[in-house]
């Protein structure tokens, strides 16, 4: 295995923190991976059968990328190369490809390991792809970010992804076991600012030791509460990339949620949100966006409560401005659903991308000059408010074209009424038609 440096003479008397120190030593001490190192698991299939494929590991921060790849290693005898895409560049990528050529010459295969490998740029990333194909490395690249978005579909091409869990209760409690075993003492903590801890942590594994290791070092004079053990540590703080994954999810789930009629799923999703710093003005836009889409006629004032919501926070501003949106999402949920516009706007876009430039029926066009009366532009033209029940009946699509059903309202909320207009207008249409053909 590669080191970059000789220990030095002291080096084991150093401190270590305490995630450092309960590093897993095997495979089978990492916890919440089992999908991927359990018996039947990908990872551990390749490792049983000595024949390790580059990889990308994707997942949150704190479950084991790191830990894992390092363990790859030792257990299939491969030359271990770590690199930061945050403190390394193409020079330290040519060293490392130099050292694995090397490694190969002399029968020994080299696992390269990127942490954050998605800080590389396009241009780095393409400059693995050789070293990969022809395999002088095995790559691991670990990243908190969605390959699909952020690598070269070339090296995803060479690589499979490997997606791994956030922690759950049971593997956090495994390391706070781990921990306490390590400690020689329990936790002072009851049974309920453990079970609080836990939730801090947010399914990362080394934010839980740290502060396991805070609360190690206190003086107490009994178990800490749930009040207290708030006053002392601080609450990880949620993962959202306002620009990246957690962005699209987290608007993506509120969307779906809305769509869903379920009103307090939306309110958490708005919360969540707003809680990991999105701009509310975002989310106002969306929200307007949902009532057009998702809600339409079915409830018309959908749209108009959305827009008040929205231009209510640019008055009031944050936090309390937050309020309006949450209504907003409430009036959402709770409305009777259509895409019926929504779709008969999409097919109408659709039919006139097919049908060209085809020219509206003359009957329907003005006659500004005398050349237009004389080709005969609104020659025939009925005026509706004369007509039996201001309906005339007439034609208005291109003469060459067949009459389409575009818009078709459901059978819920205001299109309800809709749909009787509709059916209502086209009887008269149909009895109208039959009287002139007659």
């Amino acid at each position: 295995m590669t080191a970059d440096a000789a220990p030095g003479l002291f080096e084991n008397e150093a401190p270590r923190p305490l995630a450092d120190r309960l590093r897993p030593a095997t495979l089978d001490e990492v916890v919440g991976q089992d999908h991927l190192l359990g018996p039947e698991g990908a990872v551990h299939r390749m490792i049983e059968g000595q024949r390790l494929a580059s990889m990308i590991f994707w997942g949150p921060p704190g479950t084991g990328k790191t830990t894992i790849a390092r363990l790859l290693a030792e257990n299939t005898a491969l030359e271990f190369e770590p690199l930061s895409a945050v403190f390394s560049g193409v020079a330290d990528l040519r060293k490392v490809f130099e050292r694995a050529k090397g490694n190969r010459a002399a029968g020994r295969g080299t696992l390269l390991f990127i942490d954050e490998v998605h800080r590389f740029n396009r241009a780095q990333q393409d400059g693995f792809l050789p070293y990969v194909e022809d395999g002088t490395v095995i790559l691991v690249g670990a990243t908190t970010e969605n390959p699909s978005f952020e690598l070269n579909a070339a090296l995803l091409s060479r690589a499979q992804v490997f997606v791994l869990n956030r922690l759950d209760s049971v593997a956090l409690e495994t390391l706070l076991a781990r921990a306490e075993t390590v400690m020689g003492q329990t936790m002072p903590l009851d049974n309920d600012a453990r079970v609080a801890l836990k939730a801090m942590a947010d399914g990362d594994g080394r934010f839980l030791l740290n502060l396991a290791e805070e609360l190690f070092a206190l003086e107490t004079d009994g178990p800490l509460d749930v009040t207290a053990l708030a006053r002392t540590v601080q609450r990880r703080a949620p993962l959202y990339d306002k620009s990246q994954e957690g962005h699209y999810n987290l608007i993506s789930a509120l969307h779906k949620s809305l769509r869903g009629s379920d009103c307090d799923a939306a309110l958490y999703w708005l919360a969540r949100m707003l809680d990991g710093g999105e701009d509310p003005r975002y989310i106002a836009r969306r929200l307007l966006r949902f009532a057009y889409e998702d809600i339409g006629l079915a409830e018309p004032q959908a749209a108009v409560q959305a827009l008040t919501a929205w231009e209510a926070f640019e008055r009031i501003g944050s936090p309390e401005g937050e309020l309006s949106l949450a209504q907003a999402v409430i009036y959402l949920a709770t409305a009777p659903k259509s895409n019926a516009a929504y779709r008969a706007y999409g097919a109408a876009r659709r039919s006139a991308k097919e049908t060209g430039s085809l020219m509206p029926p003359k009957h329907i066009l003005n006659a500004p000059t005398n050349l237009m009366k004389d080709l005969g532009y609104g020659a025939g033209y009925s005026y509706d408010h004369d007509a039996p029940e201001a309906f005339s009946g007439q034609n208005y699509f291109p003469e060459t074209m067949e009459r389409d059903l575009f818009y078709q309202p459901v059978e819920r909320g205001f299109e309800r009424e809709l749909r009787k207009r509709l059916d209502y207008w086209t009887r008269l249409r149909n009895e109208r038609g039959e009287a002139d053909d007659a």
